[in-house]
């Protein structure tokens, strides 16, 4: 029996139509596990007559996996423009989310020194700071896996590689409530200011 997307939390999620962009949407190397690479639409943009518009917000270079029969997202990791937007990031998982899961948010407008641990929507989310770089490079810093370690593998390959590296994850950082995260938030940037048209 082939496995699907439908057989994990993340089924609902591209129901719904919110996995885009994806390099990678299915099984992974590891037995019983699904992968996803791409941005996840956080809220819609108003549809005009059968137009598809991009998405008003999203978590982009989101790489996550789930195991099937789980009913939760076992890894996820992406990209915020605000910090704000974590709030909408748990609606939207909703109940895809547990205490269990490692999840990991690079996040544009924190403290670039700054680390740390908020607990929300049932679920505990590392929020670090994206030091003009991706998320993927990011994660393979803060989880000491070594870029040449991961050539050879194919993109579900390197998926396994780093969601078993963060499930085994065990740091912690700064905790703070989601609120005050949001009253020491910097200002959103315009992320398509100063380029050409």
């Amino acid at each position: 029996m082939t496995l699907a997307i439908t057989d994990t939390a993340l089924g609902r999620l591209d129901a719904e139509g919110r996995l885009l962009n994806s390099v990678l949407k299915g099984p992974t190397k590891t037995p019983g596990r699904i992968g996803f690479r791409g941005d996840l639409a956080l809220k819609f943009a108003e549809k005009r007559a059968d137009e598809a518009r991009p998405p008003e917000i999203s978590s982009d270079q989101v790489i996550a996996v789930a195991r099937a029969g789980e009913p939760y997202i076992a890894f996820f990791t992406g990209f915020l423009l605000s910090f704000e937007y974590i709030a909408l990031l748990a609606e939207v998982l909703g109940d895809a989310l547990s205490p269990q899961g490692k999840y990991f948010l690079f996040v544009d407008n924190i403290d670039i020194s700054k680390r740390y641990q908020v607990d929300y929507g049932g679920a505990t989310f590392y929020v670090l700071p994206i030091d003009e770089s991706t998320v993927y490079n990011e994660l393979l810093a803060l989880l000491y896996i070594e870029k040449n370690d991961l050539k050879k593998l194919d993109t579900a390959g390197k998926t396994d590689a780093v969601a078993d590296k963060a499930l085994a994850f065990t740091g912690s950082f700064e905790k703070i409530t989601y609120e005050q995260g949001v009253a020491s938030m910097g200002p959103v940037r315009n992320i398509y200011e100063n380029r050409p048209v």
